[in-house]
């Protein structure tokens, strides 16, 4: 059992490093960068569940919150969590944790995976607008206009990309016994 647990938890630093790596694949919209770190959110609760998913996402966010650059554009830093894209990361953890939460509830079956990662892409969308809105001091429409509509549809397409991979990927993990 011990050997199990460390072993998982290598592999949730794995994908920590994986979620940063994907942080830096990105396109530069103001105030909210695009990047293809939510989709590396979403196939890490999907693939390694509820704890071990939430675990390395914690972990990521906690790298970033210490210096390490791993957030877009290679930064890091207390004030990237105080800033208007703060929101947006700090929602990656509860997002995480509701994916693994909900799959190991219904199942991780693709139907069920695209309905969690739906889901939690507007868990991070919702918590981002809201916290882009006070940061920046934006009225409602502008918070929407800059910090959620643009997202909406990719992250919701990031969402099925990742929950057919996600399911695919755990399946023959498990199969392997390898998580």
């Amino acid at each position: 059992m011990r050997n199990e647990s460390l072993k998982m938890m290598i592999v949730a630093a794995l994908f920590a490093a994986i979620i940063a790596v994907a942080a830096q694949l990105m396109i530069n919209i103001p105030p909210v960068p695009f990047t293809l770190m939510t989709i590396a959110v979403m196939l890490t609760a999907t693939i390694l569940g509820k704890k071990y998913g939430s675990l390395a996402v914690t972990v990521y966010v906690l790298m970033g919150l210490v210096g390490i650059p791993v957030f877009a554009g290679m930064k890091g830093g207390f004030g990237i969590i105080l800033g208007p894209t703060g929101g947006y990361l700090v929602a990656i953890i509860p997002a995480a944790l509701f994916i693994g939460w909900y799959l190991e509830k219904f199942k991780h079956t693709k139907v069920q995976a695209i309905i969690a990662n739906m889901i939690a892409v507007l868990i991070i969308l919702i918590i981002g607008t809201v916290w882009l809105k006070v940061v920046a001091d934006l009225p409602w429409n502008g918070a929407f206009k800059g910090g959620l509509l643009p997202f909406i549809l990719p992250d919701l397409a990031k969402a099925i990309v990742a929950a057919l991979l996600g399911v695919i990927i755990r399946n023959r993990l498990v199969s392997a016994k390898l998580i």
